[in-house]
């Protein structure tokens, strides 16, 4: 039979009826418009009636039509309908058609189309290829009448001035792929077509002053709603457009620049295999096609990338992880994306072409079957593979369509129930539900044993305490009941967060290998977190780091690979956020934890210097060791905040370890200013500088979040005021650009983040006056003009840096200046009266605020540095003491009651430990707020819970307020 027959000549098959007595009563009522149907017709016709209300929808509506149809080759027909819908934005005489007189005629043609190509396949005419190819070039009319239409509406408005008026497309700028199976010609029956839109602003004639994103991307939305919009006559085509470049945060149309640019630096691997299919269908053709060429580097690699096979099999196992789709079965089984489905054959083939198709031109074909060949003949599967795969390609694809034409939903699962999986095996022409299970399971077997052989066996996605899989749209239950064992007080909430990092809403997990990693690492990390004293708190952390991280494809291996260093981080998330957020900005400072010396740690200065050191090595240039030097302060910074978490080390011995950073960091960067400085100006003749660090620096205890407090001192050959170098500048002038330089050498934002903030308002004149300071105006600005609160500063002075000889001489200064003959009456006032003005400057932010509530480590450090100053003329030994030694030695001499000596020395330590833990753990960003920081610190200081700490926080600060009033009262 040739394909000249009527439709009705060439039928050799048709549905096996489920109700015969109910679908002859429903042909009898149109059997008049058929005539006298052959027994092949009216079996056909029957099988309709019975099994598809969609399709028998179509027969009823007009059965005069469809009998004509019947009459004539389909092939003619299926050519009519596509040059009708290509030419639909036009009517018969060429004028433009309404909008809404073009959405009718692409609906009426949709239906008749659809109708016809069911009966063609349903009765055996067309092989799959056939019917796939007339889908998808019905499609492809369908979008080029859209844009046509869309494009003559906007130079009606005079918006747009096309080259040509009779093919507005052509040179219009607009360019539209098709991806997926529109983009391969192998559109299913009831598929949404995948689009991207894109734009070329250099062609494009647009109005004068018209922005050509907003006119493309409302030409694209408005292609769209031609087509999907549901009418009276019903769609057209359901459209997508999310595989264009970052669909949440771009809009519909995109500038071809712009494109470029993101599959150059920001491509994926998933991104990569959409693009084998991609083909240009609408808009201007010759620059769609100049575009893809243009990607080719992209998608083909040069050398052979396995990675492509990682990704693509991750992506699978999110799929398998579905309840449902993780066994072969009957019932309910989703043939596309379930085991030995119809994705799976696609994988199959799209990653191999992914893997060789850059050096082996003949595998970057779009079709699958076309493609299968194609691998055979490369040598890379055998003919068995390439034959059982089409084959079961072939009959699972059939069976796709058939589900589709029951209702035209773009389905693929199959009835749940016994009796309509029998009713459907009927439909599509088996004589019982045994027999098309028999051949469903026979190709389904097939598939998953060649795949199998392709990639490994997938990674068991459940756990030891239950399961935990969030891939999918909906919650799996027996997930939210595990998650809830694990402590999460929200576990839907839970499952959606995770469900995002999976859909690649996070930036940090966007790329298929960090889904492909993070998939296998899930059930691992929430067990994790489960174990740190608020899960729900530890998993918000970890979100925001991922929103904020370009990648994390790193953190996320080493945390799969380590169960020590994944419980660590967990404990990071849920008790030092700021730790956390380090190792996602910095994996490799993890690898401290597992080095052995992490056990062993090493606080003395010189050590510290020395690792610090080692670290920054030889820099390059001095923009080299601004780097080098923030990388290696917050290793140190990190592994010290670790050894604290961790027990390693006591909040004492930390505050030694950062200030031993600290004094590192200042001392590198004061060589390496001076190197640069002496290089454009010269040495100072007889210069020397020192620097001094106060504060909690210069206590020796500062914190993980702690600013740092200098001063520049420095001296001079007086009768040499000049420096010796190309760019010779006055001496005071000298030392005073080198301060600024060190402080932006500490402060700057660089690639690599800053170091820390710096304030010299400790100096001689506080805030006014030159940045340094020269030393032979030091001690006598000290004797005659400062006030008791710079005198109070020096009781925490040292020097961190700079020259040895310089440094003894001011130290020698300090003691005088602390040691002189004070009043202690005269101290008590001022230190009272310097309260008091800090107070009302600066209140306190809360019960939290361990510093300068009333009663904390604010009263306590004035305390210490009233007993100082008021004694060290008879007691010098108190000099260079911290707050806590200055009580404990102070009762010791009989300077203070022992019973109010000892609780001051205890609150402070108390203080002074929960403020370490406090800065380490950072402020609370959850809704529970001081709630949550309290039971962190808790927890952190071996206290039952966040009311007992804050009950003795309370009792704590209301008995040192007692006494600092009564003591210097």
């Amino acid at each position: 039979m040739t394909e000249e027959a009527p439709l009705t000549q060439r039928l050799t098959r048709a549905p096996v009826l489920m109700d015969a007595e109910r679908a002859a009563a429903r042909l009898r009522e149109v059997d008049a418009s058929f005539g006298h149907l052959d027994e092949a017709g009216r079996a056909l016709l029957l099988g309709l009636a019975d099994h598809s209300p969609f399709l028998w929808q179509r027969v009823v509506r007009d059965p005069g039509r469809v009998a004509a149809m019947l009459e004539r080759p389909p092939e003619r027909v299926v050519a009519d309908l596509i040059a009708r819908q290509r030419s639909a934005a036009r009517g018969e005489s060429g004028e433009v058609r309404d909008l809404d007189a073009v959405a009718a005629e692409l609906r009426r043609n949709r239906g008749d189309h659809a109708l016809l190509v069911a009966l063609a396949d349903i009765g055996g005419l067309w092989p799959l290829a056939t019917v796939t190819e007339a889908l998808s070039d019905f499609a492809d009319a369908s979008v080029h009448a859209a844009a046509e239409a869309l494009l003559l509406q906007a130079a009606e408005a005079g918006r747009f001035h096309p080259h040509d008026v009779a093919s507005p497309q052509l040179k219009s700028g607009l360019v539209i792929l098709g991806l997926g199976k529109l983009g391969a010609g192998e559109l299913n029956y009831s598929s949404d077509i995948d689009l991207v839109v894109f734009f070329d602003p250099d062609i494009a004639r647009l109005k004068e002053g018209l922005a050509p994103t907003p006119f493309f991307s409302k030409l694209a939305q408005g292609i769209a709603k031609l087509l999907q919009e549901r009418t009276a006559d019903g769609y057209v085509h359901r459209v997508d457009y999310r595989l264009r470049p970052d669909p949440g945060s771009t809009p519909t149309a995109i500038s071809l620049n712009s494109a470029y640019l993101y599959y150059e630096n920001l491509g994926q691997n998933w991104e990569r295999a959409a693009y084998i299919k991609a083909r240009a269908i609408a808009g201007d053709i010759d620059a769609g096609e100049h575009f893809l060429a243009g990607l080719r580097p992209f998608v083909w690699r040069k050398y052979f990338d396995f990675a492509s096979i990682a990704d693509v099999h991750a992506m699978k196992r999110q799929i398998h992880a579905v309840r449902g789709h993780d066994t072969i079965a009957v019932a309910g089984h989703d043939i596309k994306l379930g085991r030995g489905g119809i994705r799976e054959i696609e994988f199959f083939v799209q990653t191999q072409q992914l893997v060789f198709g850059g050096r082996r031109p003949d595998l970057r074909g779009r079709r699958t079957i076309a493609m299968l060949a194609a691998l055979t003949e490369e040598g890379w599967i055998d003919g068995t593979a390439r034959d059982e795969l089409g084959q079961a390609y072939d009959f699972l694809r059939t069976i796709e369509h058939r589900l589709q034409m029951v209702n035209d939903e773009q389905t693929q699962r199959l009835p749940m129930d016994a009796a309509g999986v029998e009713a459907f095996a009927r439909f599509a022409g088996f004589a019982d539900a045994e027999a098309f299970e028999a051949e469903l399971m026979h190709h389904a077997r097939r598939v998953q044993a060649h795949y199998a052989l392709l990639f490994e066996a997938e990674p068991d996605l459940s756990s030891s305490v239950g399961n935990l899989v969030f891939s999918g749209t909906d919650d799996d239950p027996a997930t939210l009941a595990t998650l809830r064992t694990l402590g999460f007080s929200d576990p839907e909430r839970v499952a959606e967060t995770v469900r995002g990092w999976h859909f690649g809403r996070r930036p940090a997990v966007r790329t298929a290998r960090a889904r492909e990693v993070l998939t296998e690492l899930v059930p691992a990390l929430m067990q994790a977190l489960g174990g740190t004293p608020n899960p729900d708190v530890a998993l918000d952390t970890l979100d925001r780091a991922f929103a904020r991280m370009p990648a994390a494809v790193e953190l996320l291996t080493i945390l799969r690979s380590n169960d020590r260093l994944r419980l660590l981080f967990a404990d990071l998330l849920g008790s030092a956020p700021r730790l956390a957020e380090t190792v996602a900005f910095s994996p490799h400072v993890l690898d401290t934890v597992i080095d052995p010396a992490f056990v062993v740690p090493k606080v003395d200065a010189e050590d510290i210097a020395a690792q610090y050191r080692g670290l920054v090595g030889k820099p390059a240039a001095y923009e080299d060791f601004l780097d080098r030097s923030r990388d290696a302060a917050r290793q140190l910074r990190f592994v010290t905040g670790a050894r604290l978490l961790t027990g390693i080390l006591s909040p004492q011995a930390a505050g030694r370890a950062y200030a031993g950073i600290a004094d590192a960091v200042v001392e590198a960067s004061l060589e390496a200013v001076s190197r640069q400085f002496a290089v454009e100006h010269g040495e100072v003749p007889g210069g020397r500088c020192v620097v001094l660090g106060l504060g909690r620096l210069g206590a020796n205890q500062m914190t993980a979040e702690s600013d740092i407090d200098l001063v520049v001192l420095y001296d001079f050959d007086a009768e040499h005021r000049t420096s010796l170098g190309p760019k010779a500048i006055d001496a005071v002038m000298a030392y005073n650009r080198l301060t600024q330089r060190l402080v932006a050498a500490l402060t700057a934002l660089t690639r690599r983040g800053g170091l820390y903030e710096v304030d010299l308002r400790l100096r001689p004149g506080g805030g006014q006056g030159p940045v340094a300071v020269q030393v032979r105006s030091f001690l006598p600005y000290q004797q005659g003009e400062a006030d008791l609160w710079e005198h109070m500063a020096l009781t925490r002075a040292r020097v961190v840096a700079g020259d040895r000889s310089l440094g003894d001489e001011v130290m020698g200064q300090i003691r005088t200046i602390v040691g002189l003959k004070r009043e202690a009456a005269e101290v008590h006032r001022a230190v009272r009266d310097m309260r008091r003005v800090v107070a009302s400057e600066k209140g306190f932010s809360g019960p939290l605020d361990l510093k300068l509530a009333p009663g904390g480590l604010l009263d306590l450090d004035f305390m210490a540095q009233a007993l100082t100053l008021a004694h060290a003329e008879c007691h010098p030994g108190l000099i260079g003491l911290d707050a806590s030694s200055v009580f404990a030695e102070t009762g010791n001499r009989g300077l203070l009651p022992v019973n109010e000596a000892r609780p001051l020395g205890e609150a402070y330590r108390l203080f002074d430990d929960a403020l370490h833990w406090q800065r380490l753990m950072g402020e609370a960003d959850s809704k529970a707020g001081a709630s949550v920081a309290l039971t962190r610190l808790a927890i952190a200081m071996g206290l039952p819970d966040a009311a007992t700490l804050a009950a003795e926080l309370d009792e704590r600060r209301a008995e040192v307020r007692s006494l600092f009033e009564r003591l210097l009262g």
